[in-house]
């Protein structure tokens, strides 16, 4: 079924080239290009993205009317086949840095097929734990989008606006909702953040904002811990909330300088204090047996189910807070030493190389 596009007027698209903060801008391109020559570290981790660009140039896009999976245990057949279509965001992602590091126009061609193949089929849900799979055709896009002939940017830019007002509007943002604060919140303002800013709808800026500090304060607690730790006994759930709500506070900082991090909310909670609270059990002088009384039955679902890395009482892996560990990083940097004493000196990945050629406000 092909989707209708509604003119909801977030952003006329204009001819005009226009900043990227979502991705790389043109001056971090080049930086990137100069470490590719020169750093071993940068060069390795970025082969596996030449690598799945040059297969993505073969590929046909698989785009999905409705991503759907928060909620279906796997091996449903309908999770299945979204997380199959979803896998065309790292390729559009590979194919428009790839674009812009070397200069290849198949790179760009392919990529716009992609794109604009998901904006003619794939309808937003207002579902976050189900759109945040989007994050790298937002970022992707962002690459790319100066280059999109207008036609194509109005069809795609058309696609976003629908996703953005979706999350904006959703059903799960009710204050009567737990996922009005919980992790979903989280995934929803990384969302709404990063189409946002990819698309250059100003006009919401000051709502992403709102969201980011009503969150602070209403998901992340005093002593570091979070809502969802507090529900899920999981330390997955922590960092499944920081991961997104970093990932927005990036974009932010990037584009307008406010930095998130260190602000404290109403109730003296912040990111920087939840990352401070991961840290032991990171670093191993704390451990803890994730899910062991987690109040939520779809995570005893998921147990029943066979589901690895949800069996009640199994003990977190100090590796699996490295992700948080590598976007708090960009604010800082002193948590490089933790990453390093847990995974190694020569550990990169691809946050870390983005935040060697990122320009910090």
């Amino acid at each position: 079924m092909k989707k209708i596009i509604i003119g909801i007027g977030l952003l006329a698209a204009t001819a005009s080239a226009q900043a990227q903060y979502v991705s790389l801008s043109s001056a971090e391109i080049k930086t990137l290009q100069s470490a590719l020559n020169t750093d071993a570290k940068v060069k390795k981790e970025y082969a596996s993205f030449k690598e799945q660009a040059e297969k993505a140039l073969n590929d046909v896009p698989n785009p999905i009317e409705k991503v759907t999976s928060q909620g279906l245990l796997q091996g449903n057949p309908a999770k299945t086949a979204s997380l199959k279509a979803v896998l065309d965001g790292p390729k559009v992602f590979a194919l428009a840095l790839n674009y812009r590091v070397y200069g290849n126009k198949a790179y760009l061609a392919k990529a716009q097929e992609y794109l604009t193949a998901w904006a003619k089929l794939n309808q937003a849900t207002g579902d976050p734990i189900d759109e945040t799979k989007l994050e790298e055709f937002f970022t992707g896009y962002d690459l790319i989008r100066n280059e999109v002939s207008v036609d194509q940017r109005k069809e795609i830019d058309a696609w976003l606006e629908t996703i953005a007002l979706g999350e904006i509007n959703s059903k799960y943002a009710l204050p009567t909702k737990s996922t009005a604060k919980n992790n979903w919140n989280s995934h929803r303002i990384k969302v709404i953040a990063q189409v946002v800013y990819t698309i250059h709808a100003d006009k919401y800026r000051d709502t992403v904002n709102k969201l980011i500090e009503q969150q602070l304060n209403q998901n992340l607690y005093a002593d570091g811990s979070s809502y969802d730790f507090a529900e899920r006994d999981a330390l997955h759930y922590h960092i499944y909330t920081l991961e997104p709500l970093l990932k927005a506070m990036i974009v932010v900082n990037r584009a307008t300088g406010k930095n998130y991090y260190a602000v404290q909310s109403p109730t003296t909670s912040s990111v920087e204090k939840s990352v401070q609270f991961l840290l032991p059990y990171v670093t191993g002088e704390k451990t803890h047996g994730e899910f062991a009384n987690s109040k939520v039955k779809f995570d005893r679902d998921r147990a029943a189910n066979g589901e690895k890395g949800y069996v009640a009482g199994h003990p977190f892996n100090p590796k699996n807070g490295i992700v948080v560990l590598s976007l708090a990083s960009y604010f800082d940097p002193s948590l490089m030493k933790v990453i390093h004493q847990v995974a190694g000196n020569d550990y990169y990945d691809m946050q870390l190389l983005l935040n060697k050629v990122r320009k910090r406000k």
